[in-house]
């Protein structure tokens, strides 16, 4: 096979198992290396730089994501900010709240959302806030409106299930359309 200068060339199939074999040589060097068991054979400095250079093949978002989903976010921010401020700021605790422990969730929720970034661990943002603001409503002995954060805490547990299913959805009426 001739050598490529652009992944476009490949069929869409051939690219995407390309893309599967890179993604997994590349996880099985990150693992080896963590685990301090590459072979006696490969250089560590080089075997992570190669590591990398693969990572770059595999871990993108086509432009056309970005801007699908930078306008959904920016969308339902527009259409639904007050229904979620009012929530957050009000319905959460049964007292309004106050200037201290709005500035302590957001502390709270600054440092989990680092912490998280570090580790690279995935978070909701939203879920860090609305916990961070329930803990200082506890903390203050004002209380939390149980219905709320019931529903809250239903929404927090069907997110996941539901984004699976509607990425899986939409992935295949993707593949089925031809988008690769």
């Amino acid at each position: 096979m001739a050598p490529l200068d652009n992944l476009s060339a490949l069929a869409p199939a051939d690219r995407i198992a390309l893309r599967l074999d890179v993604y997994l040589v590349s996880e099985t060097l990150a693992r080896l290396q963590k685990a301090k068991q590459l072979p006696g054979a490969l250089d560590a400095a080089e075997t992570a730089s190669y590591q990398k250079s693969l990572k770059s093949l595999t871990n993108f978002i086509p432009l056309w994501v970005k801007i699908a989903v930078s306008l959904a976010l920016g969308l339902g921010t527009m259409i639904g900010w007050k229904r979620i401020v009012v929530t957050v700021g009000e319905k959460i605790g049964k007292a309004h709240l106050t200037y201290a422990q709005g500035a302590s969730a957001e502390l709270v929720a600054f440092a989990t959302i680092e912490a998280a970034d570090i580790l690279g661990l995935p978070v909701s943002t939203t879920h860090i806030l609305s916990s961070g603001i329930a803990g200082t409503m506890v903390a203050n002995g004002s209380g939390i409106q149980k219905e709320t954060v019931r529903n809250i805490v239903l929404a927090w547990v069907l997110t996941l299930p539901v984004c699976v299913l509607l990425g899986a959805a939409l992935f295949f009426v993707l593949r089925v359309l031809g988008v690769h």
